[in-house]
Formats: structure tokens, C-alpha cells, sequence
């Protein structure tokens, strides 16, 4: 059976912020989120999205993974692209609604992911010596 898989964004200097994010947490922080995102894992294309509580709806098709450690939230926030979930951007919530801020940043990137998958790819270089044409 056909499983969809969480990626991390790649931002065009090679950087992967989510990733970042959580690998500068705690080991138990950590392993809360790592967690979440194995549920994203399991899915499958045919399936529904993850639901409530481990994950809802932000904007459009944005959404939010939702991750708990004790009285601390923390969000990672994707979008679905054919068979992956790309993970955008990861923090800290603090306040209760959502900022702005953190969704117009996960749509730059989605913007900017999309823009990266669909240029043409570029021809690879022409034998050069003895193979040349």
C-alpha cells in the first residue's frame, strides 16, 4: 500500500528550517514532534487528512501539525504536494491564534518550493572527448 511521506523544505541555499527547529529542541521535545510527524507517514493518498486533534485546517490548504509537551504547543505547518507533505516552517506557539507572520512565512515557502519543482529541468552537459558527437 502507497504511503504519502513528510519532507522537509529545502530553501534554495540548501538550509532545512524545520529540520533545524527540531533538532534544536530537547530530546523529549523532540521526540513529541518526531512522533506527530510519523502519523503524517501513515497516511495514505486515498485517506483523509490527519484530523483533530493531531492536526486542522489553517488557511486554504495549509495546515497545522499540532504537538503538545505538557503545557507547551508547538505547530509545524505543510502542505500536501502530490504524495509528500512538505513541512514548512516549525515553532513555538506561545499565543492563540496563529500569527500572521507564520503563515505568510510557510506560504513564501510553499510558493518558493513550488516555483523550484516546476522550472524545466536543464539539459545535462554534452559529452566532451571521445564520446562527443
Amino acid at each position: 500500500m502507497e504511503r504519502l511521506q513528510a519532507v522537509y523544505y529545502r530553501a534554495p541555499d540548501g538550509r532545512e528550517p524545520v529540520r533545524e527547529f527540531v533538532a534544536g529542541l530537547t530530546p523529549k521535545r523532540r521526540a513529541i514532534i518526531i512522533n506527530q510527524l510519523a502519523r503524517l507517514n501513515l497516511l495514505t493518498p486515498a485517506g483523509p487528512h490527519l484530523q483533530f486533534p493531531y492536526s486542522s485546517q489553517v488557511e486554504g490548504e495549509l495546515r497545522e501539525l499540532r504537538c503538545h509537551y505538557g503545557s507547551e504547543l508547538y505547530r509545524v505547518l505543510y502542505r500536501r504536494s502530490r504524495n509528500l507533505f512538505v513541512l514548512l516552517h516549525a515553532f513555538r506557539k506561545d499565543r492563540s491564534p496563529l500569527q500572521r507572520a507564520d503563515i505568510e512565512l510557510a506560504q513564501r515557502r510553499w510558493s518558493d518550493f513550488l516555483e523550484r519543482m516546476e522550472t524545466k529541468r536543464r539539459q545535462p552537459p554534452r559529452p566532451a572527448g571521445h564520446d562527443a558527437p
